[in-house]
């Protein structure tokens, strides 16, 4: 659990008006780490195939009805999105638990979203640092406006995170090109959307998380 100080190191992101009236409990908190990703230490490895153990088929089962990763689902069904066919970061998680038999490490980011969304049951989203321009926000895309890397502009209206100059990623979707963490990233921006019946201490402890594991690597 995050102490004072981190807590008070997590940003609040902005949310436009409209779409806080209509989604009630929309809420944004982002946290930016002066490191990038890397290999997996050893230890991380060992914690992920620990987790991986105790997050044993029934666990694993239950996973969705959980509190939070149920309150998701309510609000991705709000929005318009299918839950069985676009899982949450963490569901996609236990899906790929349940068919490779364990957790899968990839990366000293990625080890410690996946220790951190399974633990807490929030969806987070890494960027780096130097390619976002502003504090990032949930807004609707203007008509026009494009997700870079996609041929097509987006329909008028889809929710995005963005920064002060353009969509960064589709709200709990695809990251824009150039947008994500690569191995030249010297700081990370992580970032993640809270919805009614998720407390912020849920997302709070998420984030500090993965900051602890990019600062312990």
């Amino acid at each position: 659990m995050p102490g004072e100080d981190q807590e008070r190191l997590a940003e609040r992101g902005a949310v436009d008006p409209a779409v806080a009236a209509e989604l009630r409990g929309l809420y944004l908190r982002w946290l930016e780490v002066p490191h990038g990703s890397g290999r997996s230490p050893k230890e991380l490895k060992r914690r992920l195939a620990a987790l991986s153990d105790r997050f044993a088929g029934p666990q694993a089962m239950a996973f969705r009805a959980r509190p939070i990763p149920h309150a998701y689902r309510v609000f991705y069904r709000h929005i318009g999105l299918d839950p069985d066919e676009q899982p949450s970061g963490p569901e996609a998680l236990v899906l790929e638990r349940m068919l490779k038999g364990g957790f899968v490490s990839r990366s000293l980011l990625d080890d410690g979203l996946t220790i951190a969304m399974i633990e807490t049951g929030v969806p987070l989203v890494a960027f780096d640092a130097a390619a976002v321009s502003g504090p990032p926000r949930i807004r609707p895309s203007a008509a026009g406006e494009g997700l870079d890397g996609r041929p097509s502009p987006l329909p008028a209206g889809t929710l995005v995170l963005a920064d002060d100059v353009r969509p960064l990623a589709l709200l709990f979707g695809a990251i824009a090109s150039g947008r994500g963490v690569s191995p030249a990233t010297a700081r990370t921006l992580l970032v993640a959307v809270g919805v009614a019946g998720v407390p912020a201490i849920a997302i709070e402890e998420a984030l500090w998380i993965v900051a602890e594991v990019l600062e312990g690597g």
